[in-house]
Parts: C-alpha cells; sequence; structure tokens
C-alpha cells in the first residue's frame, strides 16, 4: 500500500495466495482420503468409506476456517497506515 496498491488489491493478493494454499492442501488430502479408505474400511462403524456427506462437509468446514485464517492477517495489514509502517522499517 506504501508504493500505491488499494487496500482492496492488498485484501485480494493475500486472500489468493491463503486460499491457493489450502484449496491444493484439500485436493491432495481429499485424494489421499479416497486411497486410504478402502483401508480403514475395517474400522469405519457405520458408515461407508465414501460417505458422500464426509467428503462435502469437512471440505467446506476446512474452507471457512482456512478463509478465516486468512481474512483476519489480511484486515489487519490493510488498515496499517504506510508512512507509520515505512518508518518502522
Amino acid at each position: 500500500m506504501a508504493l500505491g496498491a488499494s487496500a482492496s488489491r492488498v485484501r485480494a493478493m493475500i486472500l489468493r495466495q491463503g486460499m491457493i494454499v489450502a484449496v491444493a492442501g484439500l485436493f491432495i488430502g481429499i485424494l489421499v482420503a479416497f486411497a486410504l479408505a478402502r483401508l480403514l474400511k475395517a474400522q469405519l462403524f457405520q458408515i461407508s468409506p465414501n460417505d458422500p456427506l464426509t467428503y462435502i462437509a469437512v471440505p467446506l468446514v476446512l474452507i471457512v476456517v482456512a478463509a478465516l485464517a486468512a481474512f483476519l492477517p489480511t484486515r489487519r495489514a490493510t488498515q496499517v497506515d504506510p508512512v507509520v509502517a515505512l518508518r518502522h522499517e
């Protein structure tokens, strides 16, 4: 922001970076979960290894948590006065 970026562009950049990592992790996690579900079939009680509710609900909760985790620092970063930040450096 000290070099001319608007608060909305900084916010979008930080959120995008945080969500890219979260979505990549979720994608890898879902692939691993599908692969390991057959191995854990004997230990699962009253659910199938490919329970659609689980594969929908868990990623949604994790996306919401990741968005919150990215949004809170973003909000703090965009509220800092650029002049104060430059003087501190």
